[in-house]
């Protein structure tokens, strides 16, 4: 973009030669490169707010937040009329899942330019993930007439005072289950063990059937169990509380439990409730048998009080279900698993060819876009999770993005686009990939020869996974064995291969 002719400031012309050799590098995902010019363009002419807004993004993607906001909050200083500072702080809030924090910072963008379009989209997605309690604050869901009042989003996030949980936000979800793509089978039972649970409890009552027990989604990372719980809620009406076990473990003892039963507290007054705890395993460890949970007594206490908490739900449901998602379901003490607590277990399964298309025409669909073939683009990721896609089509996005933020004019996202993005090893591959080579120590036994008194013996060394475990993971543990399986790898990278070289 020329920045005399929007009526900038006069740069420095050798700071504005690095900041397009800048620009160049992160083209070519060379993201430590394109910084190290952003820094020579600053130290040159250190109000240079263009080159602040360009390694923010660079930073942005590297996913070093704290820098990236530093550089925004510079370029809010030297430019308080653009836009795009506040769009991207409204980014890196929703890729950390502060969703009340997104909203505000995409409506001030839309306060700036009410016709910025990119602001309205993020600014609607948001909305149809959430619904932030705002009666509290004499508040209402008007949207960008409100923004005067939504200026410290950090008041609607939780209040946690030395390490004791006193508040935690709940939201509504107007995800709904035709957002899923694929799991055909698992909408399905969620319907109709959890959605009808929640709108219809006296029908289950009736046919003496148990409300409020718990669900545990398990599955590889980044296969979309969030979403589905967001779909679930959406589904069924009701109030979710996402309990972070970052904000539940607390190094003092006693805490933990307290926090635990401050949760299921709050559930209890705004019926109906979803709990969600993500990475259950890491609260729910084993307290033997490998957990770690044995060495920590202060960790085994918490499992006891999630057991009386469970407990309690069993007894007097309340209206409240709680949800785990966990990508290690075996290392999750035994006594959380059985009936009564997260006694019914799912697995969300990565994507197929025909859901890998799906995924792509979702993550591109709200993108200027042409040329796209689908088909092409899901089989040159096969393997991957709905996550590793995502970060494809939004790392492809930011080619078409800078170029018009340099030359201001609209370029569309192409086929060259994603092309670049998945040939870089750097900025693309399947993280599933290196999760089932580190796991498959866990679930499959192997057989050792070992050398005792002269003489041979094969001993079999087990997984993790007891008897019970590996009938009730059946599905997950046929995946990890097919995808760690020598051949199926070697077929997997035959099928990327071709379809981004020669298809």
């Amino acid at each position: 973009m020329a920045e005399e002719s929007n009526g900038k400031r006069e740069v420095n012309p050798e700071a504005k030669e690095h900041w397009r050799k800048g620009n160049s590098l992160f083209e070519s995902s060379k993201f430590t490169e394109a910084i190290a010019e952003f820094n020579e363009a600053i130290q040159i002419d250190p109000e240079y707010s263009d080159a602040y807004f360009n390694r923010a993004l660079t930073e942005r993607l590297m996913h070093k937040y704290e820098e990236a906001k530093a550089d925004l909050q510079k370029v809010m200083e030297l430019e308080p009329k653009s836009p795009d500072a506040p769009l991207l702080y409204g980014d890196m809030a929703e890729a950390s899942n502060d969703l009340v924090g997104a909203k505000y910072w995409y409506e001030k963008s839309l306060s700036i330019d009410q016709n910025y379009s990119e602001a309205k989209s993020r600014l609607e997605h948001i909305d149809s993930l959430m619904h932030v309690d705002l009666s509290n604050t004499g508040t209402t869901k008007s949207g960008i007439q409100q923004t005067q009042q939504v200026q410290k989003p950090e008041e609607e996030k939780e209040v946690i005072e030395e390490g004791q949980i006193k508040k935690l936000p709940f939201y509504k979800s107007n995800t709904k289950f035709d957002s899923v793509i694929g799991l055909e089978k698992v909408k399905t039972y969620l319907h109709d063990n959890v959605v009808l649970a929640i709108q219809h409890p006296e029908l289950f009552r009736k046919y003496g059937k148990e409300l409020g027990l718990g669900l545990l989604l398990y599955g590889p990372p980044g296969t979309g169990k969030t979403h589905t719980v967001n779909a679930i809620a959406g589904e069924a009406g009701a109030n979710v509380i996402v309990a972070q076990i970052n904000q539940i473990v607390d190094m003092y003892t006693g805490n933990t439990e307290k926090n635990l039963k401050a949760i299921f507290e709050q559930a209890r007054k705004n019926p109906p409730c979803i709990i969600f705890f993500d990475e259950l395993d890491a609260l729910g460890v084993k307290r033997g048998g490998g957990g770690g949970g044995d060495n920590n007594s202060s960790m085994r206490m918490a499992v006891n009080e999630f057991l009386t908490q469970m407990n309690g739900i069993q007894t007097n449901p309340e209206g409240i279900f709680v949800i785990g998602a966990t990508n290690q379901p075996w290392d999750i003490d035994p006594a959380l698993k059985r009936s009564g607590r997260f006694g019914d277990s799912v697995y969300i399964a990565p994507p197929n060819y025909k859901d890998r298309k799906e995924l792509f025409k979702l993550y591109t669909n709200n993108k200027p876009r042409a040329g796209l073939k689908y088909g092409r683009l899901a089989r040159g990721t096969s393997g991957y999770s709905p996550a590793d896609i995502k970060r494809i089509c939004d790392k492809a996005a930011m080619r078409p993005l800078l170029h018009e933020y340099q030359y201001n004019k609209e370029r569309k996202l192409t086929m060259a686009d994603m092309m670049a993005v998945l040939k870089d090893k750097d900025s693309s591959g399947s993280s599933l990939d290196e999760w089932y080579s580190m796991v498959k120590k866990d679930v499959i036994s192997k057989t050792e020869t070992q050398i005792v008194d002269g003489k041979k013996q094969e001993i079999v060394k087990e997984g993790k996974l007891d008897a019970q475990e590996k009938v009730l993971y059946k599905a997950m543990v046929k995946d990890i064995k097919k995808n760690t399986s020598p051949t199926r790898i070697r077929i997997k990278k035959f099928m990327r291969w071709w379809a981004i070289h020669l298809f």
